[in-house]
């Protein structure tokens, strides 16, 4: 099995399980540590969702940074087990896994949030099967954030993917480029 570690905070060297990569795809350890070092000590206290759950290593990278709570979507069932026993093994009582379809249960999630949010979203790259319509759906689903629940919320694509200024009431702050992955910030 493929693995990795927890880069810093009280989690630090923890490992974490990657599911295969035909289901999901792992973030760079470059462009995990560029976006911490952004969040800094914002995400202390605070919830963080990954919306494209995969292993959770973003979410559980932030909760051992000083985030509290990490919620995460995830549909495909090999990598929702692995997420699972990731969460199960780190942060039993500060995380809530969600098996299911993220354009279909985020938009109930967001209705029963009351507190802000750093939102991280990781969709599957459209180069694969399937995939083709992944950023306008992801679009679509930023859209629908109400501006009261939201810190940040932050994009991770292909670099060639060009993403729109503006997503309904958030305006990109900044893009980092790392190769052929991008990291877009909306505020």
């Amino acid at each position: 099995m493929i693995t990795k570690k927890i880069v810093a905070g009280k989690y630090k060297n923890k490992v974490i399980n990657l599911p295969p990569l035909d289901s999901t795809r792992s973030t760079k350890s470059i462009m995990k540590e560029s976006l911490f070092n952004t969040l800094q000590f914002d995400i202390v206290g605070e919830v963080f969702v990954e919306v494209f759950g995969g292993s959770g290593s973003m979410g559980l990278e932030a909760l051992s940074r000083g985030s509290n709570h990490a919620y995460f979507f995830e549909k495909d069932k090999k990598a929702y087990a692995i997420l699972k026993d990731n969460c199960a093994r780190i942060a039993k009582n500060d995380t809530t896994c969600i098996n299911a379809n993220s354009f279909e249960e985020f938009p109930k999630f967001l209705k029963k949030q009351k507190e802000k949010i750093f939102f991280y979203f990781d969709p599957p790259f459209s180069i694969r099967e399937g995939m083709e319509d992944i950023y306008i759906n992801t679009i679509n689903l930023i859209e629908m954030i109400p501006k009261e629940l939201s810190h940040l919320i932050i994009v991770e694509h292909m670099s060639k993917q060009k993403m729109p200024e503006i997503i309904g009431n958030y305006t990109i702050k900044k893009t980092k480029k790392f190769g052929n992955s991008s990291l877009t910030y909306y505020m």
